[in-house]
């Protein structure tokens, strides 16, 4: 839950023992302002970050996948890309879904390397999912896309990981 992690994150940032961070991804979605919290504080972190996308990373997961410095999707592993949807009693105007759907449209692309206007269009698209809008990426489209930056599993998550703490490692000791 969000109120375990969001604790667990700030203890990393400031911990000298814990050099970096793989977030292993698997989930339907879910509550859009705690995992947007999240996929903040994972992007805002100073140690290295790696994100793998295992099952799937379908709606909110989509910022929690690009909020890494690195992200990869296993060949089978799917993203699903739609418009912010409302349960419950909401008390608003369209405005507001605006407001909300534009928050996560600015992190993914400010986090990726995905156009607003591809974003957009798979958000839109009518033909794929029945009686919805929005698009399924399964791996490597996931890639070509530009959300995500490889196709791999653990062992590449973690081959990253190892180079960028390495890096962070080179770079922290050359300003001092």
């Amino acid at each position: 839950k969000y109120e375990h992690v969001i604790p667990q994150l700030a203890t990393l940032e400031d911990s000298r023992e814990l050099q970096g961070l793989l977030v292993l991804i698997n989930t339907v979605g879910g509550d859009v302002e705690s995992g947007l919290a999240i996929a903040e504080l994972i992007a805002s972190l100073s140690k290295p970050t790696v994100s793998l996308v295992l099952g799937g990373s379908h709606s909110i997961g989509d910022p929690l996948a690009v909020s890494a410095d690195y992200s990869l999707i296993v060949p089978s592993g799917t993203m699903m890309i739609h418009p912010v949807r409302m349960n419950g009693l909401i008390i608003g105007v369209p405005q507001t879904f605006e407001k909300i759907q534009n928050r996560i449209s600015d992190f993914i692309v400010g986090h990726s390397h995905i156009s607003i206007q591809r974003l957009n269009t798979l958000m839109m698209e009518t033909g794929e999912l029945t009686k919805d809008v929005g698009s399924v990426l399964v791996g490597p489209q996931a890639v070509e896309e530009g959300l995500i930056d490889a196709v791999g599993g653990i062992r590449e998550a973690f081959a990253a990981l190892k180079r960028l703490i390495r890096e962070n490692d080179a770079w922290t000791d050359s300003h001092e």
